[in-house]
């Protein structure tokens, strides 16, 4: 007769739930699977089946009740880890947004907005195009199939464990959050500079002609360049782009590896050498 202990329902929920909680943070705050365009059903489906094939593969799992206290804490830090590797990516995605945030500035057209589903605010048109760009060139090189590759691969570098990571790997979480600003101003410089001489130029015409119209002339010339500029480097973005992408999932497959190591233990304060000739 097969008999079924409580002990036994706790631990095959435990199997399933943590390493579910973890897929399901990702999916949630990574930009492609986590696009408000796409059902909530659809992408508890996929954590589902994800966890269904990675769970008899996890290492072993801490002997915690899921409903109690311990099993509760371990939850919580599965979907912080989950959210932390989305986030990495997610910080490609808003690096690439705010080039076309200061593209579109530069050219005039800060006016032209639109409701984005996704921050549920407001973005430029310019900065929706290379979002779209962005998201294609992350499907063409499968940077979706190797994140979920190294998704699976951190329950083997970061095991599911009772004890609290390393605080170290949220501070390197914090320092790639930076590369919004710097890639974001990298990408943009092209058409910055070519606007830049637009301008320089249109003041050198106003200063020989001033009858002629700035006001007039300036909007359509700079909106032309900025449109010109954008279409020429377009074919040229793939390759920093695509070493974005690059960056983003290493420091996603090294991240695991940062939050499982532990500082060394501080050494002690070594004693002062006594002098010759001194007693005890």
């Amino acid at each position: 007769m097969i008999t079924v202990s409580s002990a036994d329902i706790n631990m095959w929920i435990a199997a399933l739930l943590w390493p579910l909680t973890r897929i399901l943070a990702l999916i949630a705050a990574s930009p492609l699977f986590g696009n408000s365009s796409v059902p909530a059903s659809v992408k508890v489906s996929l954590g589902v089946m994800l966890a269904l094939i990675v769970a008899p593969a996890v290492p072993a799992l801490p002997a915690a009740d899921p409903l109690s206290l311990a099993g509760l804490l371990i939850l919580m830090q599965e979907m912080l880890i989950g959210l932390a590797m989305g986030f990495t990516i997610r910080v490609i995605f808003a690096a690439v947004e705010m080039a076309g945030e200061i593209s579109s500035l530069t050219m005039g057209l800060g006016f032209a907005t639109f409701f984005d589903p996704n921050t549920r605010g407001r973005s430029s048109a310019i900065s929706q195009f290379l979002s779209l760009v962005a998201t294609m060139a992350f499907l063409a090189v499968n940077a979706h199939l190797v994140l979920l590759s190294a998704l699976v691969e951190s329950f083997s570098t970061l095991p599911i464990s009772g004890s609290p990571v390393y605080g170290g790997g949220f501070k390197q979480m914090a320092d790639w959050g930076g590369a919004i600003f710097s890639t974001g101003v990298q990408l943009s410089l092209p058409i910055v500079g070519a606007l830049l001489i637009t301008n320089v130029a249109l003041g050198v015409l106003t200063r020989a002609a001033p009858q002629l119209n700035l006001f007039g002339i300036g909007f359509p010339i700079t909106l032309g360049v900025g449109l010109l500029v954008i279409a020429m480097t377009l074919p040229y973005l793939a390759t920093p782009v695509q070493n974005l992408f690059l960056d983003g999932i290493e420091r996603v497959r090294l991240m695991p590896r940062t939050w499982s190591e532990r500082p060394p233990p501080p050494r002690p304060a070594s004693s002062p050498a006594r002098p010759a000739g001194l007693g005890p």
